[in-house]
């Protein structure tokens, strides 16, 4: 759920933003400035070369009108634009206006042509209908490790005799009585591969989009425990990563128990598989919940704990810092570590984005250079995007995004302006409060994404950070660093259980704040058009470096109320399952389907309500309808003789089958072919014109990432 949600973290340097400047630079501008307009604002913006924050969002622009054109522009299209595009760039050279407009032009189209060429390079083609069959598949990669199976990815994909080939070029399946599996197997078995599902909301998360840029076109399943035909290289860098990940987790369960030992797991390696949901809710709750994703928090505290400790030690050696830059040197060795923990983080985009980040800081240390800069971001911005351009529609990259540009823009203004020669107990007063202004700035910038994706706000996540983030920085991420040391000794046992306790504490508190928050955490349905203006508010606010930068934010408010709020559905049919729900008194509630479903969940958890079985359905060996009381009437056909009675009567009919063409017209249909094409349907009940409105899942089914239809 919300566990990539990245809140407090201090993203790009050793020490949280201070929170005297912080305030003053945001509330009170300083004095020389108060004049200033927006025209003049934004000569000194550019005059810095701000300009160059400009640039990622102008990709993401580019991204988003690839993703939502009609078709699939032709390549040699792509290649002419693209070509006249370079050729206004160097022609406008000598014209600062008019180069910057140029370059914007071309970045914008840099980005709609990216996910063509990703596509053309790493892309697949998506399965149609189902394959069952003897199948050899080489193993790429272990996901996850649940309830006894593997979730594994699988390449190679190779019939038996006889058996049916199948199109795509990798596949993710769940191997049943969780053998000793590692990257570089191969492994042989019975197994059935069906396409990968849509989203299961309108608006939703898209495994099809996603898994089409990752080249997984299916998804399966292994019947019995498939025989491992060959073993992999020990020796390879996947197989060896993966290794002392499963290592490292192993001696984290002998040690701990549930739910600290899944959290330790989240901490250390990335795998968040083991957490629990009653952990994952709380935390959530409270506001911790990037705790568990390996982010800029936690590589801040790993290389930046290491840079600091090198340099202390160094600086022992008279001869040494007299001969080289102890300074230089521990900056090298933070990069060392922070390239160490990303490997075996299990590199999501959080970790990237941070990694990245985690460089700059230290290689602007090593030549010298301003490390905290908005440039810094759009540098690290650029880099994830080219890399992985799908993932800028990740909740991920944007909620890191969001939180790292406002940390920097908040350090930004309040620069400069530190005290110096203070006592311990006011460092340590500074710490927390400064722990406190990074979350608020952090929380406001990810709010607008936490709502949208995940329908939470952490309402006193502020509480919660500031009891907990002292515990983790000083405890028990340090306590986890001198774990993973100690382990090929033997000795982690006593740190792991600092760990453990730590991660106790941490929920004892996540569980307090959560139980304040109570009836405080409610928020709006938000539509898609939100996420643009929170990227547009982004921008403004990364380009413009004085009281100017607020407007954007500011405005983003009314913007999102007037414009972007959505509304609950009054039906909800399930593509894949037997699930169909309706506005009832009390909220919707379930025609047919089975409480407690995926399908179900996944629409409770993004509605703001609990989905019952309810009892407004009259049912017969035929058929059932019911009547809602927001004033419509469903029927859900379960026999074809039903349509005779079902016809011109209610408003909508459901049927998991092929409406006859005498019943088309009478009403709004929803039938077999429909579901096959657009997958779960969303759909309001209009009382003035008496229809309804329809939302298909699944949008656009001549992409490439939409499979074709059997």
């Amino acid at each position: 759920m919300a566990t990539e949600v990245q809140t407090v973290t201090v993203e790009l340097g050793l020490a949280p933003l201070r929170p005297r400047p912080l305030v003053p630079a945001i509330v009170r501008p300083p004095r020389q400035r108060r004049g200033i307009g927006l025209a003049a604002s934004l000569t000194i913006a550019l005059d810095r070369r701000r300009f160059f924050v400009l640039l990622p969002f102008a990709i993401i622009a580019g991204l988003t009108a690839y993703v939502y054109a009609g078709a699939t522009p032709e390549p040699l299209m792509l290649g002419g634009v693209a070509a006249a595009s370079a050729s206004f760039v160097a022609l406008s050279w000598r014209t600062h206006t008019l180069l910057r407009f140029a370059t914007l032009c071309g970045a914008f189209w840099f980005g709609f042509c990216l996910l063509a060429i990703h596509g053309a390079l790493f892309g697949t083609v998506m399965l149609s209908g189902s394959r069952y069959g003897v199948y050899q598949v080489h193993v790429d990669e272990i996901v996850s490790a649940v309830d006894g199976d593997l979730r594994v990815i699988v390449s190679a994909i190779a019939p038996g005799p006889g058996e049916d080939a199948v199109p795509m070029r990798r596949a993710r399946i769940v191997v049943s009585g969780r053998p000793n599996l590692a990257p570089g197997d191969v492994i042989e078995g019975t197994m059935r591969f069906y396409p990968v599902p849509g989203p299961a909301v309108p608006g939703g998360f898209d495994s099809q989009f996603h898994g089409y840029f990752d080249g997984v076109g299916a998804y399966g399943t292994s019947f019995g425990t498939p025989a491992i035909v060959s073993v992999g290289d020990a020796s390879a860098p996947d197989r060896l990563i993966d290794t002392v990940r499963r290592t490292i987790g192993s001696r984290i369960d002998a040690t701990l128990q549930e739910p600290a030992a899944g959290i330790a797991r989240a901490l250390i390696t990335g795998d968040q598989t083991e957490v629990t949901a009653e952990a994952r809710d709380v935390m959530a709750a409270a506001g911790l919940a990037h705790v568990l994703s390996v982010s800029g928090l936690h590589l801040t505290l790993v290389a930046g704990g290491v840079f600091v400790a090198l340099r202390m030690a160094l600086s022992l050696s008279l001869g040494l810092s007299r001969r080289l830059s102890v300074k230089r040197l521990s900056a090298f060795g933070g990069i060392v570590v922070a390239l160490l923990y990303f490997s075996i983080s299990g590199g999501n985009v959080a970790a990237l984005r941070s990694t990245l980040m985690i460089l700059l800081v230290f290689g602007a240390v090593i030549f010298g250079r301003r490390a905290l800069t908005m440039r810094n971001v759009g540098i690290a911005a650029i880099i994830v995007i080219i890399v992985d351009p799908a993932s800028v529609f990740r909740p991920s990259f944007q909620l890191s995004f969001a939180a790292v540009a406002a940390l920097v823009g908040a350090w930004e203004a309040g620069h400069g302006e530190r005290e110096k020669g203070r006592g311990l107990g006011r460092q340590f007063a500074g710490y927390l409060l400064g722990s406190a202004a990074t979350s608020l700035v952090a929380g406001a910038a990810t709010l607008l994404f936490s709502i949208y994706h995940f329908q939470q706000t952490s309402p006193l996540g502020v509480l919660g950070n500031l009891a907990t983030i002292p515990l983790v920085g000083f405890l028990m991420m340090p306590a986890a660093v001198l774990a993973a040391i100690a382990m090929p000794f033997g000795f982690e046992a006593p740190f792991l259980r600092v760990v453990g306790w730590s991660i106790d504490r941490m929920l004892d508190v996540a569980q307090a704040v959560a139980s304040w928050s109570t009836g405080l955490d409610a928020s709006p349905l938000l539509a898609p058009a939100s996420l643009g203006i929170g990227f547009a508010a982004l921008g403004w606010f990364a380009f413009f470096g004085d009281r100017w930068r607020y407007l954007g934010p500011v405005l983003a408010i009314p913007a999102v109320l007037l414009f972007a709020q959505d509304r609950p559905p009054d039906v909800l049919i399930a593509d894949t399952t037997q699930a169909l729900a309706i506005s009832g008194p009390d909220g919707l509630e379930l025609m047919a389907g089975r409480a407690g479903s995926f399908a179900v969940e996944v629409w409770g958890e993004t509605f703001g309500t609990s989905i019952s079985e309810g009892g407004l359905a009259r049912c017969d060996s035929i058929g059932c309808i019911a009547r809602s009381p927001a004033g419509f009437t469903v029927a859900l056909e379960l026999d074809p003789a039903a349509f005779a009675e079902d016809c011109g009567v209610a408003d909508l009919i459901v049927a998991r089958r092929r409406v006859p063409a005498w019943c088309v017209g009478s009403g709004t249909i929803i039938d077999a072919a429909a579901l096959a094409s657009g997958g779960v349907h969303w759909l309001r009940w209009n009382a003035a014109d008496q229809t309804f409105e329809v939302r298909p899942a699944i949008t656009g089914l001549n992409r490439a990432w939409r499979a074709a239809l059997p």
